[in-house]
């Protein structure tokens, strides 16, 4: 039997999508979500850059003497694009110089590990909202799913810790054998990068936080549109913090500290409403099941005659997220059975 092509996308399609996000990222408590992911990525954030520098310290020096030095700068550079000036100057570099005095010995002492713990909590609770958008919650252990949170944290900690060195040391060294015309390709270049790093970051969070991932291709859209609501917000809020300072009326001392909440609190709607919208487009286009996913279910279906559990449980996560029902039991094309 010939399966039917899906249906192009049309206006109704458009607005039924637009209104199933909306409705269900209300249902699923964007606000107070987003609220929970800010809060926690502020927390994490001391943990995180010691995280970060304390490794660094030991691994940057193998670039050269200068490296570590210059990967603070890019660092600091970087949030300042996105970030207001007084929280750069008045939260973060601060919290950089102190730990920078002290990290390469906090790597080995017990307060590290534990700030491993502490830093991985932002990352939780962007798990926690992109599974339950996709109403994929009972699939995972509450417990399970918090120390896949630490296990993803670790990743990506000694993925920024392998990459930096190479990412400030590279272009510099590139630039030194390059005509002086081609530099500013270099220096045009740094914004795009920097937007489509984030939009993969962003991208592979949507995949590795699902029990039951959809296809790379079917996150797209959630990544731009959680990209494009992350800028838009993150460019609004540096004008309105401009704007409110230059009238005069300020949160005195805490003016600093709720504008960087504000930047947390809009880092994890983005996220959120990103993650609403992939689900949406896999209600209203189920996406067939992975490649990784058809293949678990055919060794279990020709080899695991005493599985059936297993077998029943991967079924129903399919039917749940794919509203497709069981998907049979065939081999994925690349592979032939015997």
């Amino acid at each position: 039997m010939t399966a039917h092509a899906p249906p192009k996308p049309s206006r109704h399609h458009i607005w039924h999508i637009s209104k199933r996000t909306l409705s269900k990222a209300w249902d699923d408590s964007i606000f107070s979500e987003s609220a929970e992911a800010g809060f926690w990525t502020c927390l994490s954030t001391p943990p995180l850059l010691l995280g970060m520098l304390g490794a660094l310290a030991y691994v940057a020096p193998l670039f050269g003497p200068d490296t570590l030095d210059a990967i603070i700068k890019t660092v600091l550079s970087t949030t300042r694009n996105f970030f207001s000036p007084n929280v750069v100057n008045e939260i973060i570099q601060p919290t950089i110089r102190d730990i920078t005095r002290t990290a390469r010995g906090e790597v080995v002492s017990l307060g590290f590990f534990i700030s491993l713990w502490a830093g991985s909590s932002a990352v939780s609770s962007f798990v926690d909202a992109v599974v339950e958008a996709h109403d994929q919650t009972p699939l995972r252990h509450p417990v399970r799913q918090r120390f896949f949170a630490l296990f993803l944290y670790i990743v990506m900690l000694m993925f920024v810790v392998i990459t930096a060195p190479v990412a400030v040391v590279g272009p510099r060294k590139v630039s030194e054998h390059i005509p002086e015309g081609m530099q500013n390709l270099l220096h045009y270049g740094y914004y795009p990068a920097l937007i489509l790093g984030l939009m993969a970051g962003v991208t592979v969070l949507y995949r590795v936080a699902l029990p039951v991932p959809l296809p790379t291709h079917r996150l797209i859209p959630g990544t731009v549109l959680a990209t494009v609501v992350f800028l838009g917000a993150t460019l609004i809020l540096r004008f309105y913090l401009r704007w409110i300072g230059s009238t005069g009326y300020t949160y005195g001392a805490l003016a600093t500290p709720i504008a960087f909440l504000l930047f947390a609190y809009f880092g994890g709607f983005s996220i959120m409403i990103g993650a609403e919208l992939n689900a949406a487009v896999q209600e209203e286009w189920p996406a067939p099941a992975t490649h990784a996913h058809r293949l678990r279910q055919w060794l279990v279906a020709r080899f695991g005659k005493g599985t059936e559990s297993t077998s029943a449980t991967a079924e129903q996560d399919t039917e749940q997220v794919t509203k497709q029902g069981p998907a049979t039991a065939e081999p994925p094309a690349e592979i032939s059975p015997s």
